[in-house]
Formats: structure tokens, sequence, C-alpha cells
């Protein structure tokens, strides 16, 4: 009895220990068969469209997307997060003044979930928070990803937006309250006169 006992752990050990690397290659042979060359489809797209477009036309854009509250919390992340993925996507900053670069960094990371409901390779690496969500939805509803998809891209957007203002707000209080405001209108200057981190001066 004792040593039926102990074959039978083993048996249960071996059974389970197969079983996971059974299972890591079903998902590993799910992602090669699906994910992944969808990925990389859409990085080749997106690599080929910044090229054909000219990168100083996606540098304009971004400048003049900044210029507003509206605009540098919607189109500004939205286009960042598509065309340089996480992270790269926060160094579109550096075409801000430094007061708003804390309200961009807020809109761009609370947008790199949102995205991958139309654009998983710019956050391939957490595109199971997507998965999760539709999961259960799918679950239900099998022709309703397409509308769960666009609900969670436009949701996205608008919480962007919000968090970009409240962050923006923040910031000026917090600029006022520690007494940087001199230092802050020097930071303005200095980039009305075309002083851009990590880039050229216009």
């Amino acid at each position: 009895m004792q040593g039926s006992w102990f074959m039978d752990a083993i048996t249960w050990f071996a059974t389970g220990f197969i079983g996971l690397f059974r299972a890591s290659a079903e998902t590993f042979t799910g992602l090669v068969s699906g994910i992944l060359p969808l990925l990389m489809v859409l990085l080749t797209a997106m690599y080929a469209i910044t090229t054909w477009i000219g990168e100083e036309r996606v540098t304009r854009a971004v400048e003049w997307a900044g210029k507003y509250s509206l605009t540098r919390y919607t189109i500004m992340p939205v286009i960042a997060v598509i065309m340089l993925t996480n992270p790269m996507c926060y160094s579109f900053g550096r075409f801000l003044p430094e007061r708003f670069k804390p309200a961009f960094y807020d809109s761009a990371v609370s947008f790199v979930h949102p995205v991958t409901s139309f654009f998983p390779h710019a956050n391939a690496g957490e595109i199971f928070v997507w998965a999760g969500v539709s999961a259960g939805v799918l679950a239900v509803d099998q022709g309703s990803y397409a509308r769960l998809a666009a609900l969670y891209f436009l949701v996205g957007i608008v919480v962007i937006l919000i968090r970009g203002i409240v962050t923006q707000w923040i910031t000026g209080l917090l600029i006022k309250r520690g007494g940087h405001t001199e230092r802050f209108e020097e930071f303005d200057a200095a980039y009305a006169a075309g002083h851009i981190q990590g880039g050229h001066e216009s």
C-alpha cells in the first residue's frame, strides 16, 4: 500500500510536470499561428507608413498637436503610441514645454492598453490585458468583438484626455505652491526660442 501511494505521487507529479510544458507548447503554437504574424505585419506597416510620410512631417504633426490641450492629450499620445510603441512613445514629450510633460506622460501611459484592441503591436508585452477584457464578452457573444474593440479604444481616448487635463492642472498647482514659477517661465522661454530637448532647434 505504501509503495502504491508513493508511485501514485510520482505519477501525479510527472503527469503535471509534462502537462505544464505541453500546455506551454500549445500556447506557443497558438501565438506563432495567430498573434505573432499579426504583430510582425503591423510593425512592418507602421515602419513603412512612417518612412513614406517622412519623419519631419510626423514631427511637425506632433508639434502642432502639442499646442492645444484637446489635441495634446488625444491626437499626440495616440500617434506616439501607435507609431513608436511602448515605451518609446514617451519620447514625444520632448516636443512639449516642461510644464506639460507630466500630463503628456500620464495620457500616453494610460493609452498603452486601450490601443491593443486595434494595434496590438503597440504594447505586445501586455496584450493579455485586452485578451482578459475581451474573453468574457466573447464567451457570451462572438459577434461583439469589433464593437467591444471600438468602445475600448474610444473610451481610452476619453480617459486619457481627462487624465491629461487633470494632471496638467495638478502640475500647475504644484509649480505655484513649490515656488517654481520663475524657473518654469525660463523653461517656457527656452522652448519658445526653439530649444527642444533631444531634437533640432527651429
